[in-house]
Formats: C-alpha cells, sequence, structure tokens
C-alpha cells in the first residue's frame, strides 16, 4: 500500500508539475540559446522583467512589514473582531486575484472610482500604473508571511518577552532581541514564497495594468502577449525565466531550513 501511494503521488507531481515545466524549458531551448538571447535583446523583455522585480521586492518589504506586525496583534494581543480579522487575512487565497484587480479599479479608477479622481487630481495614478501593480501583488502575498509567523509565535509563547519587560527592556528591545530571533526562520520562509508568488503573479496585474504595453507590463502579462501574437520562442523563454526563479526561491528555503539536529541543539541552549 505504501509503495502504491508513493507511486501515486510521484505520478500526479509529474503530470501535474514536472511534465509541464520541462516541456516549458525544452521549447525554451529547441534551438538552442537563440531563443533566450532573442528574447533579452528585446527591450519589452528587459523592462518587464525589471518591472516584475521591482514590483515584487517592493511588495514583499511591504508585506514583512504589515505581516510581521499583523502575526503579533493577531498572537500576542486579544481585541473584539480578532476572528474576523484573522479570516480576513486569508481571503486573499479565496478570492479570484482577477475580482481583486477589479475591486482596485473600482477604487481607484481615475475616472468613476472613490479616491481616484481625488488622487488623479493631485497627479497620483494608482490603477494603470505601478502603484496599482504593487498593490495587486502586495494582496495576494499578504497571508503567506503571516501564516508562517504565526504558528511560531504561538509556539514560543510569551514568557520570555514578559522577563525581558519586567527587567527593564522596552518594546523595541524586546522585540530585537527575545522576538525576531525566535521568529526569523518564519520570516525567511515567508518572505521567499512571498518573492516566488509576487513574481508570478498575473490575475490581479491583468486587470489593474489595463492594456498598458511596454511601459507598465510586467513579465506575465509580456509572456501572454507574446504568445498571442506568435512570438513563442520569446513566451517560452520568459516563462521559463520565471520558473528558475521559482526554483531558486525554494532551493534558499530548503537550504536555509534549519535541520532537526539544529533545533534539538537550540532548545538545549535554551534550558
Amino acid at each position: 500500500m505504501t509503495w502504491f501511494l508513493r507511486i501515486l503521488v510521484v505520478v500526479y507531481l509529474f503530470m501535474l508539475v514536472a511534465w509541464p515545466t520541462g516541456l516549458v524549458a525544452q521549447n525554451t531551448f529547441s534551438n538552442g540559446l537563440e531563443g533566450m538571447r532573442t528574447a533579452l535583446s528585446d527591450p519589452d523583455v528587459t523592462h518587464s522583467l525589471r518591472l516584475t522585480v521591482q514590483v515584487a521586492i517592493i511588495a514583499v518589504a511591504i508585506n514583512l512589514v504589515f505581516g510581521v506586525g499583523m502575526s503579533l496583534l493577531l498572537v500576542r494581543f486579544e481585541f473584539p473582531g480578532k476572528r474576523v480579522l484573522s479570516a480576513l487575512i486569508d481571503l486573499p487565497l479565496s478570492v479570484s486575484p482577477i475580482v481583486v484587480g477589479l475591486a482596485l479599479v473600482l477604487v481607484y479608477n481615475p475616472r468613476y472610482g472613490w479616491f481616484g479622481e481625488t488622487l488623479s487630481d493631485n497627479g497620483i495614478d494608482v490603477v494603470f500604473a505601478t502603484p496599482g501593480i504593487v498593490m495587486a501583488t502586495c494582496f495576494v502575498a499578504l497571508p503567506l508571511i503571516i501564516r508562517e509567523v504565526v504558528p511560531v509565535l504561538e509556539e514560543m509563547g510569551d514568557e520570555q518577552e514578559q522577563a525581558a519587560r519586567s527587567l527593564g527592556a522596552n518594546s523595541l528591545q524586546t522585540f530585537r532581541r527575545i522576538t525576531l530571533p525566535g521568529i526569523k526562520w518564519a520570516i525567511v520562509y515567508g518572505v521567499v514564497l512571498s518573492l516566488a508568488r509576487s513574481l508570478g503573479e498575473f490575475g490581479a496585474v491583468k486587470i489593474v495594468a489595463g492594456k498598458s504595453i511596454g511601459d507598465k507590463e510586467t513579465a506575465t502579462l509580456l509572456v501572454q502577449r507574446e504568445y498571442q501574437n506568435f512570438h513563442q520562442d520569446v513566451a517560452y523563454s520568459v516563462s521559463f525565466l520565471l520558473v528558475v526563479a521559482a526554483v531558486l526561491c525554494l532551493v534558499v528555503v530548503a537550504l536555509l531550513r534549519p535541520k532537526p539536529e539544529s533545533h534539538r541543539q537550540l532548545a538545549k541552549e535554551k534550558k
């Protein structure tokens, strides 16, 4: 029975992940490195890759600050509506990204949005511009850091933090010397997963970016345009780069994850 389940899982992963990804790599290098050279020599491709990295880094930085803050709020404090807030954090995992993009357009559209006209009159464009792309990316990747940090905070407890406060440490000192060392690996995992998710976002960004070509076009949007325009070599090459970025994120997580022996040694040192 165990061997049957193993074979079933391997076949499932092969059909769903390995085979399609392998076909992308095969088509990317069907003519050697010519397709990759053609793609990287295209200014639109280099601009879209640069914009994708910039948006992902900004979104991860924002989610890092608010994610750690929300995690501390959910674990260390009791307040009315705590369960509602916890449920809302998981909303990006259950709502289609396209719905998220449409909601942002309805709120920030410069012609009929709730705040869009006021912001546009003051020279601030949100939708069909980089800020809207960043907001959409932040939304879809928000839960990843929080859901990594919250369980670790719950497991840590707050005894050491209370002891630090009783000895005169302020909130910043307690967080820097007690809380942060305990959750640093959870933050690393959340950041890496959030980065991978941000690099590959399509649905929400597609709605928010509109029909912008070149200037506000991320890598995923460029893949769609190039494939529809029968420039498959460029589409495959950019797709392969996105796959490589995602795989590197997973490799980083695997390499940085402490071994079980490290956990036991750390526990002994604390005792």
